[in-house]
């Protein structure tokens, strides 16, 4: 049966709406057959090209729809943004003043004309006759035919013939500001900033009461560099212009790359009030916010901004970034595939995904992730270094370290990717070339490896110096906990201890199954995590014979839907309490709020775990979720030491204790304290010792 032209259409809308683009297509092209004019078949088919990154075949088929059907909004609403988005400013100008005269208005279209003025701030301004006008008493002034042949040239594209003719005008008449208006944005268009930065102050010299120019001036003393005198132009500009969102906005932007947050979200939030529709306003105060840590109210202005532009791929990215940051990571990887699907050959959002992916415990899919937005940015130095990091977790450490390598070929002053290359040294006992890396990431984590590479290689006087230095600098830290310790046993130097001095006193051991319904709460979640298939097992240099799940066991759906991490807050609770007299440092200085980061680690008869600490905790847990019977008495012990020195004869008590176990328990101890398991026995091969270990860490 022949479709007809209505039936075309409403099946193209469906295939669209189901994200058959492909479809869609084909069936539009159909009714475009027929009538070659079709206003709803020729912007569907727009909206399909941009869809895919295609403006400029969306152009004239927005056009066509326009001119078919003047009288629907959306359709000038999706040709001004298509001209926005190839930059056909003037062209976007005349048809934004011809939807005016038509007396189009509503809330979209005035979206779109603070949208368009935004966009315009950094490129070529507005010529009014009201700007081509003298502004000077008594100058000599071109005549119009000047000012509109100079003009004719600019919006033509014909630079070169607009440059001679607007350095004619200003050799003419210097004292009119049109020429070195015009002259200002040729300059800015062709890479010549000092040129064009000249050519705007001197027109806001001669025009003092224009607002744009000087706000114009602003972004271009911005990207010079001269952020304190983009400040004021920009704060001159609102002065002369009180209701001028853009200049508000660009004034957030400027503080905020100041690190003056709080004012930035002030003139963020100033913008929205003047246009609630102001889509890059909420962008920015989302960013900002998230420096200030109010991710809620974050999470909101994303919301909006996709609620304004729901084809803007980088609002879902920002998104996704905001609810990963608030530990809502599979809503996070949705919005982060949103995302690629409406601009799939967006880098950031692959290597933003592969993220989420690697903390969710999905190492193989992030890796995929990462190496996906390598294939499209190939020069992108971020990915390289989260791909090494997907790498070492896989236990692949030569693929890892390659790709460390390369992120910093690519981007020398990298610190992340130093930082990551230098733990992965400090890992192999490569301490020397780990210190060097360590030195160059300018980092807080990385001064606590840097301490640790000179007291492994023995580097007495080095070691002192930097300890010294961070008892001094007030560092209340696991680490500087467990340096205080080890030199005063291995170099017979006592420091003071900010952390905690006398942790052995800290082991707390409970029983769970005195309070709570531990066989369905957690082992039936262990046994059902350590047995999905989605999950990675993360390598763990410390471990043998056993497996330890990548990722944070917190943030996965199975644990969310359980009451375990309310459970364990609850003991952190009792925990701070029971001590809250002492005035160890890490009890005075307990974190006002902390994340709890875990895995599984399942042993198999023979296992146990070498001696470590886990450096960014704060106090680490561990929840014994079975343990087989015994065939010693200190069959899979945990044992925790002060110090990585063997206990000095006669003092062991005093320097390390171990802590039976059984199925049920939760011990929890100062993670400055080095601890591991003593291997274990059992008859029955196939059962395992399954520990849930985490650990507590302040944020902010």
């Amino acid at each position: 049966m022949e479709l007809t032209i209505d039936q075309a259409l409403q099946q193209g809308l469906a295939a669209q709406k189901e994200g058959d683009l492909q479809e869609a297509e084909r069936l539009y092209r159909v009714v475009l057959q027929y009538q070659p004019a079709h206003p709803d078949a020729n912007h569907n088919l727009g909206l399909i090209a941009d869809a895919v990154n295609n403006t400029k075949a969306a152009l004239p088929l927005f056009k066509t729809a326009l001119e078919a059907n003047p009288r629907v909004g959306k359709y000038w609403i999706s040709y001004l943004d298509a001209l926005i988005k190839e930059r056909q400013l003037n062209t976007a100008h005349a048809v934004l003043e011809q939807g005016r005269k038509m007396g189009l208005a509503g809330e979209k279209f005035d979206a779109m004309e603070a949208e368009l003025k935004q966009r315009v701030q950094s490129a070529p301004p507005t010529f009014s006759k009201k700007a081509q006008e003298s502004q000077n008493a008594g100058s000599v002034s071109p005549s119009q035919q000047q000012l509109n042949s100079l003009l004719g040239y600019f919006q033509k594209g014909q630079f070169a013939d607009a440059e001679a003719s607007a350095l004619s005008l200003t050799k003419k008449f210097p004292a009119h500001p049109f020429g070195w208006k015009v002259l200002a944005a040729i300059f800015g268009q062709t890479g010549r900033k000092p040129d064009a930065l000249n050519a705007l102050q001197k027109v806001v010299q001669l025009s003092p009461q224009d607002h744009e120019s000087r706000s114009n001036l602003s972004n271009m003393l911005l990207e010079a560099g001269r952020f304190e005198e983009a400040v004021a132009s920009c704060k001159q500009a609102i002065a002369l212009n009180p209701e001028f969102a853009g200049a508000h906005n660009d004034l957030g932007m400027m503080l905020q790359q100041l690190g003056r947050f709080e004012e930035a979200a002030v003139s963020y939030r100033q913008a929205i009030a003047l246009n609630s529709n102001f889509t890059d306003a909420h962008s920015n105060l989302a960013g900002t916010l998230r420096q200030l840590g109010g991710l809620e109210e974050a999470e909101t202005c994303c919301r909006k901004v996709i609620e304004l532009e729901p084809d803007f791929a980088l609002g879902y990215c920002d998104l996704g970034t905001v609810l990963r940051e608030l530990g809502r990571l599979e809503e996070a990887e949705a919005s982060y595939r949103q995302a690629i699907a409406l601009k799939p050959d967006l880098a950031r959002a692959h290597t933003s995904l592969g993220s989420v992916l690697r903390e969710l415990g999905r190492l193989r899919d992030a890796e995929l992730s990462y190496r996906q937005a390598i294939a499209l940015q190939p020069g992108f130095a971020i990915a390289y270094s989260n791909l090494g990091v997907a790498l070492k977790d896989l236990g692949r450490y030569e693929e890892a370290e390659e790709n460390y390598r390369q992120a910093i070929a690519l981007q020398p002053g990298f610190v992340d990717a130093r930082f990551n290359l230098g733990t992965l040294l400090f890992e192999g006992k490569q301490y020397n070339e780990a210190a060097a890396q360590f030195e160059m990431a300018d980092i807080p984590q990385s001064k606590f490896y840097a301490i640790q590479c000179a007291y492994h290689q023995n580097e007495e006087s080095v070691f002192s110096e930097k300890l010294d230095s961070l008892i001094n600098q007030g560092e209340v830290n696991a680490v500087v906990g467990l340096l205080s310790c080890c030199s005063e046993i291995k170099f017979g130097i006592k420091k003071p201890n900010p952390f905690c001095g006398d942790a052995l006193k800290y082991i707390v051991k409970t029983d769970l199954n005195e309070q709570y319904d531990f066989e369905n709460v957690f082992i039936k979640t262990a046994r059902d995590i350590l047995t999905d298939s989605s999950i990675s097992f993360k390598d763990q240099v410390h471990l043998s014979n056993g497996i330890q799940t990548a990722g944070n066991f917190f943030a996965l759906a199975k644990v969310s839907q359980t009451k375990i991490e309310s459970i364990i807050r609850a003991e952190i609770e009792k925990y701070r309490i029971r001590f809250k007299d002492s005035e160890e440092g890490f009890i005075r200085n307990w974190p006002a709020s902390y994340t709890i980061v875990g895995w599984l680690v399942s042993m198999q008869s023979g296992g146990s775990l070498t001696a470590h600490i886990h450096d960014t905790g704060w106090i680490t847990g561990s929840v014994y979720i079975n343990i087989p019977p015994k065939s010693a008495a200190d069959s899979g012990n945990l044992v925790l030491r002060l110090s990585d020195q063997e206990p000095v004869l006669g003092a062991e008590n005093s320097q390390e204790s171990s802590i039976d176990l059984e199925t049920g328990n939760l011990c929890f101890f100062p993670s400055s304290l080095l601890h591991h398991t003593v291997p274990f026995e059992v008859e029955n091969q196939e059962e395992n010792r399954i520990v849930l270990a985490f650990d507590v860490i302040p944020t902010g």
